[in-house]
């Protein structure tokens, strides 16, 4: 649950922070606050699914470096059907 707050939750707020400012300010700077704070809550929410991009690749070379050992000690891939 606090991954799910940290990863949607405060992107979330900061958009609709955004939306609140540019309906609560009747100054012009309101559309100054409103890029502000969904300009951030959109670069937060791009920078988990970032990282979780990376992480997923770090997966993806763990897997083919076991496929690797797998095949120094037994001559053959671990999906090949034995003969």
């Amino acid at each position: 649950m606090p991954l799910l707050t940290l990863r949607y939750g405060i992107p979330f707020a900061l958009v609709v922070g955004g939306f609140v400012l540019l309906f609560a300010i009747e100054d012009e700077i309101r559309w100054d606050g409103w890029a502000m704070l969904v300009g951030s809550g959109l670069s937060v929410l791009l920078l988990n699914w970032l990282f979780r991009l990376g992480v997923a690749g770090d997966e993806e070379r763990d897997r083919e470096e076991a496929a690797r050992e797998y095949f120094g000690a037994h001559g053959h891939w671990p999906d090949e059907e034995q003969d």
